[in-house]
């Protein structure tokens, strides 16, 4: 006795010290703002507020916008220009076949209407127009695939979240367990029926629990951290999420053959749609920059009109009666050497073209990789809950007899502290099989490309 009233200090210290980091943590926690959250609700924040997202829905505003240029291409291009000035000093005057030359100033104003069309430049507008037709459809389907991205992203973040909390829930209740077993083991080695040794070893358990739920606060709300950060929640503002359902069930695409769903993916996959449209509008692209071989004409208009203060009629009369000059006409312009400029765009846009199907084919070969591993994934992710489950069941039978050949004195503290091992790894193990059950769900849709974004 003298033994553990020397030892009994030092534990209760370590316990003590405990305590005081872990209410320091809590407290910590409670001062920061909560947000509770549905799963609906953080997808709904992630797709308006997610950065990288309303950065692509910036640049789909620029194309929607070049498209319509290109459209608006296909009109007359109509300018008017107008300049005023005064001119002072020496001028020449022509009178009776002479020019004369006086100190005068001449206020004028010179104005002009330009209008230039576009006859013929070699499928240059019609192919502008379907490239960039092409590239706005590309960002759609981008914005598509982003959402879907997004959601999953979210999907993933909030699962971990749930599973975090299970994960402390499951340490605070051992770490309860424990400590009720440790009065129980104070009383046996009052009564004598247990050894020093029991007690030291159980004390010394409890003190290592304390740190393990401490851990596991701490991931919780590193993890939640992490999600309003991409959830883009105010300053200071931790997300409180509400659970979700996760009874195990088995979606129809495991009765599909993979072959099946490879050939689905590739129908419903809008990174694939992107490219493929990608690869559509480089190949215009190639077509409008060859266009530069042929001969471009266009059709003109011009109008052009002064006033003089030489003369002394009337403002209107000079503009628009005496001194207006119309041209009408066409102009053609035949490249013949241009320096390799043009040589040098179409190698550009060629090299474009060709790398745009290279990513075509390496995306294609990626989606059929991650159709494969997602099936076999999901699938596996059954067997490991069922296997989990039968685990729970056995540590839980085991821990209940060996608790009581324990309070018996036939079996030793080992094999209670191993029993108790077994059945936390058997509750954690399982909670990690059912998170990991229901997320397997969302990454075989997501590599299918039919996740639905509500």
């Amino acid at each position: 006795m003298e033994e553990s009233t020397k030892t009994l200090p030092f534990n209760m210290k370590k316990i003590l010290f405990t305590y005081l980091i872990f209410g320091l943590f809590v407290g910590k926690i409670k001062a920061q703002d909560t947000l509770r959250l549905t799963f609906q609700e953080a997808v709904e924040i992630g797709l308006r507020q997610n950065l990288n997202f309303r950065t692509l829905n910036n640049q789909q505003e620029v194309l929607k916008i070049e498209n319509q240029a290109a459209r608006m291409g296909h009109l007359p291009r109509l300018n008017a220009s107008n300049s005023f000035f005064r001119q002072s000093g020496q001028q020449y005057q022509q009178v009776e076949d002479q020019l004369i030359v006086t100190n005068l100033t001449n206020n004028s104003i010179s104005s002009s209407v330009n209008m230039t069309m576009p006859v013929f430049n070699g499928g240059r507008r019609i192919n502008m127009t379907r490239a960039t037709s092409f590239f706005k459809e590309a960002g759609e389907n981008e914005m598509e695939r982003a959402a879907q991205e997004m959601m999953f992203t979210v999907s993933q973040q909030y699962l971990q979240v749930l599973l975090d909390e299970e994960l402390y829930r499951i340490a605070q209740e051992n770490l309860a367990n424990q400590k009720k077993l440790l009065e129980q083991i104070d009383g046996f080695v009052e009564a004598g029926l247990r050894t020093l040794s029991d007690q030291y070893n159980q004390q010394s358990e409890v003190a290592r629990l304390e740190t393990v739920a401490l851990n596991a606060k701490i991931q919780w709300e590193t993890d939640a951290w992490i999600l309003a950060e991409t959830l883009q929640l105010d300053s200071n503002t931790i997300p409180k999420l509400e659970g979700i359902s996760l009874t195990p069930s088995r979606s129809e695409y495991l009765s599909m053959p993979l072959e099946e769903l490879y050939d689905l993916s590739i129908g419903q996959r809008k990174d694939f749609k992107q490219q493929q449209l990608l690869e559509a509008g480089n190949k215009k692209m190639l077509t409008v920059a060859r266009s530069v071989y042929y001969p471009q004409i266009n059709a003109f208009f011009n109008y052009n009109t002064f006033y003089t203060s030489f003369d002394d009629r009337r403002i209107n009369e000079q503009l628009f009666q005496i001194y207006p000059q119309r041209t009408l006409g066409l102009s053609l312009t035949i490249p013949i050497f241009n320096n390799f400029e043009n040589r040098l765009s179409v190698t550009r846009s060629k090299v474009e073209y060709q790398n745009q199907q290279l990513e075509k084919s390496a995306l294609e070969r990626r989606i059929s990789q991650e159709v494969k591993l997602a099936y076999e994934n999901y699938k596996a992710s059954i067997k490991r809950e069922e296997a989990t489950k039968l685990q729970l069941t056995a540590a839980e039978e085991a821990q209940v007899a060996i608790s009581e050949r324990f309070r018996l004195g036939v079996s030793n503290f080992v094999d209670l502290s191993q029993a108790n091992q077994q059945l936390v790894t058997g509750q954690s193990d399982y909670a990690q099989s059912l998170f990991t059950l229901y997320f397997q769900e969302i990454i075989l849709k997501y590599a299918l490309g039919v996740l639905e974004v509500n």
